[in-house]
């Protein structure tokens, strides 16, 4: 196998559009990262094809801060040692619903459980009426497309050029941050249609470039709008910046794991 760099940093978004998490260490299973985007908002506005309610209509989202109760059953299934022991390993399960329990601060500072009314009453305000929102829950990923998003640090730095100031990585909400040994932005790209190797175990396939949105204009900080982002990855890429991935084989990974192509 060739090495092309290392996991920078490895993040999950518990609730989606809401403020993700940096860890240490984490699950990457088939439906992709152990807790990520375990909960959404569905509204009764949003269109069939994608009923959530995201910061692309309340930007404010980006300032909750999800957080597990246990954070120590969060990272990984409960029976990962006792199923990779299995010969020749079997698939782990999710925990039981109590063990990912989940609260949000809101940007007052108040901490309420993820399904508190008060909650979702919160999050629709200044919405409408026609967003009646609802709480989804899914052990698979509440993800836009593909299981797990990757994006090199070195694109981030590269559109932090273009667009004349620093860029915050968060802004692209992606779960694997690559540290690429070449050092130009949009490294990745090349990535397409191999797999990486990232730690003892995990296989990923690079199956596309990601498609970007308003998302990315918005500060993960503030939630304040700075179209100049999106513009610019639109108008000097095609729309797209980082990658999607499938997951082939699962694992834990950790922060500063060898990243290499394995086919």
């Amino acid at each position: 196998m060739t090495e092309v760099g290392k996991l920078a940093s490895l993040w999950r978004y518990p609730v989606k559009s809401m403020r993700g998490e940096e860890l240490e260490e984490a699950f990457v299973g088939f439906s992709g990262l152990y807790g990520d985007r375990l909960y959404a908002f569905k509204s009764a506005a949003c269109e069939k094809m994608f009923p959530y309610l995201t910061a692309r209509e309340q930007a404010r989202m980006l300032l909750y801060r999800p957080a597990f109760r246990n954070p120590a059953l969060a990272c990984k299934p409960e029976n990962l040692t006792e199923a990779e022991s299995e010969p020749p390993g079997i698939n782990p399960c999710f925990d039981e619903p109590e063990n990912l329990a989940l609260a949000v601060e809101t940007p007052s500072g108040e901490v309420l459980p993820i399904d508190d009314p008060a909650l979702a009453g919160e999050l629709g305000q200044g919405l409408g009426d026609e967003h009646e929102l609802t709480l989804l829950r899914s052990d698979r990923a509440l993800t836009d497309c593909r299981p797990v998003s990757l994006i090199s640090m070195q694109t981030v730095r590269q559109l932090g050029e273009e667009v004349g100031e620093p860029l915050d990585h968060r802004r692209f909400r992606a779960n694997l941050y690559l540290d690429l040994r070449d050092g130009g932005g949009f490294g990745e790209d090349a990535l397409v249609g191999r797999t990486l190797a990232i730690g003892p175990k995990v296989r990923i396939s690079i199956v596309e470039r990601d498609p970007r949105c308003k998302m990315i204009t918005l500060d993960p900080e503030t939630a304040a709008m700075d179209p100049r982002v999106l513009q610019k990855v639109g108008r000097g890429h095609g729309g797209l910046a980082g990658v999607y991935g499938a997951v082939l084989a699962e694992g834990l990974v950790r922060q500063g794991d060898v990243v290499e192509l394995s086919g």
